[in-house]
């Protein structure tokens, strides 16, 4: 465990801090260090611990969480241009195959239902025409 005592954190900042040093351990962080980056974290993010009378009901800063995104996008733009190219047009071409699949499934839909409504109503009146000749 981090330094110092964790009695004083609710179990959703527990958790929370696990979470994260479980993210910090998959990129290859040590594991002592993750813990640290974790907790860290979760004390930037919600205040420090919660169980405590000072300090309650402050809003939950998400900034630190948000802070690595920005540091991925610079990974990326050091990316050769051609891997980025490569990436991009895969991304277009599957837009447009699920952009395509969504618009046949909306083609279809109404046909269907106009299909089963004149389908009911014909139902509806061979039993009426049934009720009438008994």
């Amino acid at each position: 465990m981090a330094r110092g005592d964790k009695s004083a954190y609710t179990e959703k900042q527990k958790r929370m801090a696990e979470h994260i040093e479980e993210g910090y351990e998959q990129r290859g962080v040590p594991e002592k260090a993750a813990e640290a980056r974790a907790w860290a974290t979760v004390n930037k993010t919600t205040g420090g611990g919660k169980k405590s009378g000072s300090g309650r009901g402050k809003p939950v800063n998400r900034a630190p969480a948000k802070k690595g995104g920005v540091k991925g996008g610079r990974a990326a733009a050091k990316r050769p241009a051609a891997a980025r190219k490569a990436s991009a047009k895969k991304a277009a071409a599957t837009r447009k195959r699920t952009a395509s699949k969504r618009t046949a499934s909306k083609r279809t839909a109404p046909k269907r239902a106009a299909s089963q409504r004149t389908a009911t109503k014909r139902s509806t009146a061979a039993k009426k025409g049934a009720r009438r000749s008994r």
